[in-house]
């Protein structure tokens, strides 16, 4: 999921005073480059210059972290919903001109 506009923004640095801890901006940095258990913070950039989070994306990162360090398995994509990913992907190819028209015969 991407940060929307509609989501409540804030600075890395507003971030930090927000959250329990109140871990240093280097954290938040690391957390959006790196990433934590596989989990990435959201984050946007507005004009070139300022990047910015959100308290919903805050949340997604709390909470993926947290299901990952208590074990808890990821949600498994049903069948149906790959196949709508895999449509979804090719369509956007076609749009830009990467993709193939018709099904290919090769496996």
């Amino acid at each position: 999921m991407s940060i929307s506009l509609h989501e409540h923004l804030l600075t890395l640095a507003e971030a930090c005073r927000r959250m329990p801890g109140r871990p240093s901006i280097s954290s938040l940095w690391r957390w959006y480059r790196r990433g934590v258990r596989g989990a990435k913070l959201e984050t946007i950039v507005i004009g070139g210059r300022r990047r910015y989070t959100s308290v919903q994306a805050l949340e997604r990162f709390i909470t993926a972290t947290t299901a990952a360090a208590d074990g808890a398995p990821k949600p498994v994509r049903t069948a149906k919903q790959r196949q709508r990913s895999i449509a979804a992907a090719e369509r956007e190819l076609l749009r830009e001109g990467i993709g193939r028209r018709g099904k290919s015969t090769q496996p």
